[in-house]
């Protein structure tokens, strides 16, 4: 535990682990604070203590290096409890708004020696128990928006710690060993990936020996004891004359002989040498500055470029890392502070004039992010040049390409005159299933008998051969045409992404070869480039691309969903072209779903106006059986699984999206067991993948990086049809004899199991049904959940269908794109203002006494938790009533159209009749009376939206008088319900007993 930056150490046995974790004392098993009764609460934070696994291997073959690393291991350890006790903090006040600092905070420490695969791999845990101590003498949960944004710095604490720490680079350094560039041994690195291979074989060897004891244990689960047995047994094969029980001096003698076998020199003695090292006064603090903003940078993608000072921390600690300086941490302090302080000349500030901020708040922007970003708006400003769209006769002759009883509406057929016609920026948005490939058909048959040429690109590799396999046109990904046209990337000294372009007859110098200027795609004015999945284009690629249309006089036409996946880099490209396009087209009409209704859905949950928007799409999905409750991970995980099986079972593709790699990881690795145990897979051939997973023949799986030679591309979904010594075939999911072959080594660093995956794996696959998650941001939640044509449904971990609709509206509102500076800059406030601050002690925060019907308009309820929930139940009925006539509205509007349509056609058949008057009633009674309840309905819009409104400003009154009465030092709670039950005892709240008041910052 660490007390006020002390540290003492106290040793628990496993029951009083177990009351630690649940948040009471150890020993005496009284509550600290406020239960945590939530299945979904996080009862601790683990952080782990890594090294590079050279750092193991040295450890075991040398005595004095294994006491060293071991040591330092305890610094970073305390260094890293010293960190969270410092820098995190609890929540106090009305609405959690005052920031706690922490007097004590409490870490149980696991220490592991070997890997799952009884490989060296010594590293350590650190649970921190979320029950933290505060300065006021409160026991209260952590903030966990802050320890979560803080795991960037003691990440960075680890890099540090590995590279400088003195005793450590010493003790190498006398043994005969250094530390390379990558971080790794540079002595030992040749070891790494030889035993990371034959981890990948043990994986094997332990699948095969698992199913064996299952098949001869049927119905059984190995326990812990069959399963220690089995790594042994699995680490043992292929070695000749190994145990299949060994002992720690045998583990390690057999580790050291394999070692051997792979240098012998490994194991020899080493003279010692002198390491190489510069001192704190030589550092090039500048680049080092730098290289803290592009590595700040590189990890904003996701924020819209923001980030927060602990980012700019870590930066400067990743730099310095890498920088070959040797010193005590200590030491450390003052270069990181000026680092940062040099750092921050390279950013923007977003939240200029807002005064203080915690570290944690992403207030911070790289300013060459910002400057590309107003760059390539010049650029775009330059080509909006408005042309005039294509004739209707020219689309119509073009859709003769179209399949039988295909045709397009009038927003696709608008796009494709749109990108047929000579309007410089054209701007094709619409959500998943609005047709964009049977658009881009027709205007690639428009421009062709035009005599001019279409070319597709898209971000990636496998989109681009997608597209142009569909359309017919010529396809590549963005990157190979812009490397056609002599543009060339790379980093500089700090690591920053860097484009330059090579004129005809340079050489270029990475390969040496003159570039003669553009082989496969020479470009005309007129031509028209069509950027597919524009949404996923990043800023350095778009300026070039925009220089190219400058240069050639080619139209440029983005087509895409800027509100689906993001790209690598930062976003806002395709809405910096959409705001300047002088056409621009959106499809809504939805045509992947067979259910016209859903179809409208998506394209209110793929943009809800507001938070009461994303409620009534929420309720609408819950009302259509699309939303499933479960307790929670474990149910969400088998749901999914089941839903696998379920769709299988019927010869359909489901989509399954999760929110993280590691729950995705977990989903992919039950289904495979599950279909091992029902025979739909064989343990005879195994081959291993990323992250030792089991692949076999008959799985489903992904390929993670573009490789010409075999024709795999990134993303691209497979099914494993055999598995040999040397090679895996592969089929695609999509295209039957669509077959490749991959090697071993490929797959164990570029192929990974894919039933299961994130928006980015599933990105641009259209499935029969699609199942998501919990936990999935926005464009998680829209791109899953319009991935099937038949079916989608979403999972939540929720008791009531009320909590369940909340957290599809939050995750509605989360992740949402930032494709400007000054969305950017709201988002950023927006974040600020839900921090906690620290108080300011020359304006002490005072608590509102609970009589002061101003501030605390229920501070005189007694039974406040049972009007808040009597409140709550009220706003579900009031929306519920509001979702259903909305819905009403919605089919009443459609109906009246048919009924209009059935009366005009029957006029019509009488008038050709001249005048028989065989009229049927019924559709005219029928449209009185749909007519006369919509108009009804209608009127009711106003007063419900009101009656919500106001039941959702009770209800925060209320919760916020809750946080208040929560935020309260115990006496003060106390003393309130005393005087509150006298007060209404005698039916009065002017009763002022002695109640002190609270100021928060001057306890």
């Amino acid at each position: 535990m660490v007390t006020d930056g002390e540290i003492t150490t106290d040793v628990l046995n496993e029951a009083q682990l177990r009351r630690w974790v649940d948040g009471h004392e150890p020993e005496s098993d009284a509550a600290r604070g406020r239960e945590l009764r939530s299945p979904q609460a996080d009862l601790i934070l683990d952080g782990t203590i890594n090294a590079p696994k050279s750092f193991s291997v040295a450890a075991l073959i040398n005595d004095d290096l294994a006491v060293e690393f071991e040591a330092l291991q305890d610094r970073l350890r305390d260094r890293i409890m010293v960190t969270w006790q410092r820098e995190l903090n609890a929540r106090r006040g009305a609405g959690g708004k005052i920031r706690e600092a922490l007097s004590r905070v409490e870490v149980v420490e696991l220490q592991h020696r070997r890997s799952r695969a009884l490989d060296p791999h010594i590293h350590r845990h650190l649970w921190l128990n979320v029950n933290v101590l505060g300065w006021d003498g409160r026991w209260s949960n952590i903030d966990s928006r802050v320890a979560m944004k803080l795991h960037t710095v003691v990440n960075a604490e680890g890099e540090l710690a590995a590279r400088t720490d003195p005793a450590w680079v010493a003790a190498l350094a006398r043994n005969g060993f250094t530390i390379g560039d990558d971080g790794e041994i540079a002595e030992l690195a040749c070891a790494v990936r030889p035993l990371s291979r034959r981890s990948n074989q043990i994986e094997a060897n332990r699948a095969r020996l698992i199913a064996q004891w299952q098949e001869d244990h049927s119905g059984q689960h190995p326990d812990r004891d069959v399963l220690t047995h089995i790594d042994r047994q699995a680490w043992a094969l292929q070695r000749p004359n190994k145990p299949g029980t060994l002992d720690e001096g045998e583990w390690q003698a057999l580790v050291r002989g394999e070692l051997e076998a792979i240098d012998p020199s490994l194991l020899c003695a080493r003279g010692a040498v002198v390491p190489r090292s510069q001192s704190v006064d030589s550092l090039d603090r500048d680049l080092l500055a730098a290289m803290a903003i592009v590595d700040a940078d590189h990890r904003s993608a996701a924020c819209g470029g923001r980030f927060s000072m602990f980012d700019v921390r870590a930066g400067a600690m990743r730099a310095i890392a890498a920088s070959g300086v040797t010193a005590d941490r200590a030491e450390l302090d003052e270069p990181i502070r000026d680092v940062v302080d040099r750092a921050l000349a390279f950013t923007v500030d977003l939240l200029e004039g807002e005064g203080s901020r915690p570290d944690h708040i992403k207030g911070f922007m790289a300013a060459d992010t910002a400057k590309l970003k107003a760059e390539l708006a010049v650029r775009f400003d330059a080509l909006t040049i408005a042309g005039a769209p294509a004739s209707e006769e020219a689309i119509a002759l073009a859709a003769a390409v179209l399949p039988e009883g295909i045709a397009m509406d009038t927003a696709q057929r608008d796009a494709a005159a749109a990108i047929a016609g000579t309007d410089r920026l054209v701007s094709v948005t619409g959500p998943a299933g609005t047709g964009k490939t049977t658009m881009l058909k027709t205007a690639r048959a428009a421009l062709q008998a035009a005599g001019r040429r279409m070319v597709i690109v898209a971000p990636t590799k496998k989109g681009a051969s997608v597209a142009g396999r569909e359309t017919g046109a010529a396809a590549s990904s963005l990157h190979a045409l812009l490397a056609d046209h002599g543009w060339r990337w790379g980093h500089d000294a700090a690591g920053d992404e860097v484009w330059t372009r090579l004129a005809i007859g340079e050489a270029d110098p990475a390969t040496g070869v003159v570039y003669e200027g553009p082989r496969r795609f020479a470009l005309g004015a007129g031509d028209r480039i069509v950027v597919d999945e524009a949404g996923m284009v990043d800023l350095h690629t778009a300026n070039a691309l925009a220089v190219l249309a400058g240069e050639t006089g080619v139209g440029l036409a983005m087509v895409g969903d800027h509100l689906q996946a993001m790209p690598v880099g930062h976003s806002g490209a395709m809405a910096c072209l959409t705001r300047r396009a002088t056409a621009v087209v959106e499809l809504t009409s939805v045509h992947r779903f067979r259910d016209p209704e859903y179809a409208a859905l998506s394209l209110r949950l793929r943009e809800p106006g507001s938070r009461a928007d994303a409620l009534d799409v929420a309720a609408e999905l819950d009302q259509r059986g699309l939303v499933r409750r479960v307790a929670d991970a474990t149910d969400a995980r088998d749901a999914m699984v089941d839903a696998f099986f379920e769709w299988s079972a019927r010869h359909k593709r489901v989509a399954l999206v999760t929110g993280t790699n590691e729950e995705a990881d977990a989903i992919n690795e039950a289904i495979q067991q599950r279909r091992v145990e029902a025979g739909q897979l064989s343990l005879h051939r195994i081959a291993v993948g990323q992250g030792e997973q089991r692949l076999l023949e008959g799985d489903v799986v992904q390929t993670r990086r573009n490789d010409r030679h075999t024709g795999v591309e990134n993303r691209a979904l497979w099914i494993i049809r055999h598995i040999t010594g040397d090679e895996i075939e592969l089929e695609s999911v999509t295209a039957e004899r669509d077959v490749r072959r991959v090697s071993h080594d490929y797959a164990g660093e570029h192929m990974h199991l894919a039933y299961a995956s994130t928006v980015h794996g599933i990105q641009g696959e259209t499935t029969d049904a699609s199942v998501v998650g919990p936990g999935v941001d926005a464009s998680g939640l829209y791109v899953g959940m319009t991935r099937g044509r038949v079916h989608n449904e979403v999972i939540t971990i929720a008791r009531t269908s009320a909590a369940a609709r909340e957290q599809i509206a939050d995750a509605m509102a989360r992740g949402i794109p930032e494709v400007s500076i000054d969305e950017s800059i709201r988002a950023a406030r927006t974040e600020l203002g839900r921090a906690a601050r620290d108080p300011d002690a020359s304006a002490p925060n005072v608590t509102p006494r609970w009589n002061d019907r101003m501030r605390r308009p229920f501070g005189a309820e007694l039974r406040l938790d049972r009007i808040l929930a009597d409140t709550m139940n009220e706003l579900d009925r009031a929306r519920h009533a509001n979702t259903s006539d909305r819905a009403f509205i919605s089919r009443a509007g459609a109906a009246l159209l048919l009924l209009a349509t059935t009366i005009a056609s029957h006029d019509a058949r009488a008038h050709a009749r001249h005048g028989a008057s065989d009229a049927d009633t019924a559709p005219v009674s029928q449209q009185q009376r749909l007519a006369r309840e919509l108009e009804q309905a209608n009127k009711r819009q106003p007063a419900l939206a009101h009656n919500i409104v106001a039941l959702e400003d009770r209800v925060e009154a209320l919760e916020h008088e809750r946080r208040m009465r929560d935020g309260l030092p115990a006496p003060l709670q106390a003393a309130e319900e005393r005087v509150r039950s006298r007060a209404a005892s005698i039916g009065s709240t002017d009763a002022e007993s002695s109640v002190p008041t609270c100021a928060h910052g001057s306890r």
